[in-house]
């Protein structure tokens, strides 16, 4: 199974700016993404892909290989990932480079717990599963059979579609939402289905306190309390 790791890191960013290269804690944020996926024993060859000759350049010195610039179109505000991957591949898969499984580590999410990233990977191979996302387990108030959608008129409706909430917490089945900070897709979802995900997901659940996307300056103070209980340096 070749595994390719892909790192994406775009120029512009609003509510952080040069965010992927900011540095956190006395290194470019993109630098803990790449030490994870160097650290590896299973992705074959770790590739970023950003729009900005400057990430490149950093992602170089964080020993990433950038074998392209992506083009501007797919680094705005609103491109979706699919197709930044998608364009990583075809552009490998033309120079004869070929891979069963790309990883994708996205650099906003710099704590990432030892061993994580082979940990879904051997998931993937031993579930036979289309797709591997981290997830978190998400508190009782907002799971989906507590939490409302408010029609225009008003009118409450559960998020499950059901007609009445469960009453008691304890019998909430366990619900998770993604936290960003392992994506592991078999190529043929990719490039043929359109898709992360395919139509058979499986989650590998991590500790929500040890882990943070950072959007904001609020992520960005928190990622670096944490790094800071962690000894990091």
């Amino acid at each position: 199974m070749r595994v390719l790791g892909l790192i994406p890191a775009r120029g512009g960013s609003k509510a952080l700016p040069r965010k992927n290269i900011r540095l956190l804690r006395g290194k470019p944020l993109l630098q803990y993404t790449a030490e994870a996926a160097l650290a590896s024993r299973i992705i074959s060859r770790s590739i970023l892909t950003t729009d900005d000759e400057e990430i490149a350049e950093v992602g170089r010195a964080c020993g990433l290989e950038v074998p392209f610039l992506r083009p501007a179109g797919l680094g705005r505000d609103d491109t979706p990932t699919l197709p930044v991957i998608q364009h990583a591949l075809n552009w490998l898969e033309e120079q004869g480079d070929l891979f069963d499984v790309i990883c994708l580590l996205e650099p906003t999410s710099p704590i990432r717990q030892p061993g994580l990233i082979d940990s879904c990977l051997d998931l993937l191979r031993a579930s036979g599963a289309d797709s591997v996302v981290t997830v978190v387990p998400i508190p009782a108030e907002y799971n989906p059979h507590w939490v409302y959608f408010r029609s225009p008129d008003g009118k409450l409706l559960l998020a499950t579609g059901e007609p009445d909430p469960i009453p008691r917490r304890q019998d909430l089945p366990p619900a998770y939402r993604r936290n960003g900070s392992v994506y592991v897709s078999r190529r043929d979802v990719i490039m043929k289905q359109d898709s992360i995900y395919g139509m058979h997901s499986v989650g590998c659940v991590v500790d929500g306190e040890e882990s943070v996307n950072i959007d904001d300056n609020a992520d960005w103070q928190r990622a670096e309390e944490m790094l800071k209980a962690l000894g990091s340096n």
